[in-house]
């Protein structure tokens, strides 16, 4: 089970995480997604596509863009579709 935290909160859990060049991904149903606002940063990929990022806030502190998700991947990141990765300001143990 890996678990993704924040100043102290969950952010997600999983026993089902997908790692791709070391980022755990978490399947979206496993985000307690009130922790998360969607920015307007994305970045490119060449095989895994466009990412759209998110800022986390958690017991009054906030990282911009510390999360992001490939919401139409690559085929040869199809795997990864409906996952949040999170930048190392996340926990994930």
């Amino acid at each position: 089970m890996k678990t993704a935290t924040f100043n102290g909160v969950k952010l997600a859990e999983s026993d089902a995480t997908v790692v791709i060049e070391g980022n755990h991904y978490f399947p979206k149903d496993s985000v307690n997604w009130e922790h998360f606002s969607k920015t307007a940063h994305s970045t490119h990929c060449h095989w895994k596509g466009d990412a759209s990022y998110y800022t986390v806030t958690a017991e009054g502190e906030t990282r911009e863009n510390a999360a992001w998700q490939y919401e139409a991947p690559y085929e040869k990141a199809v795997e990864i579709k409906d996952y949040v990765a999170f930048y190392p300001s996340v926990t994930v143990a």
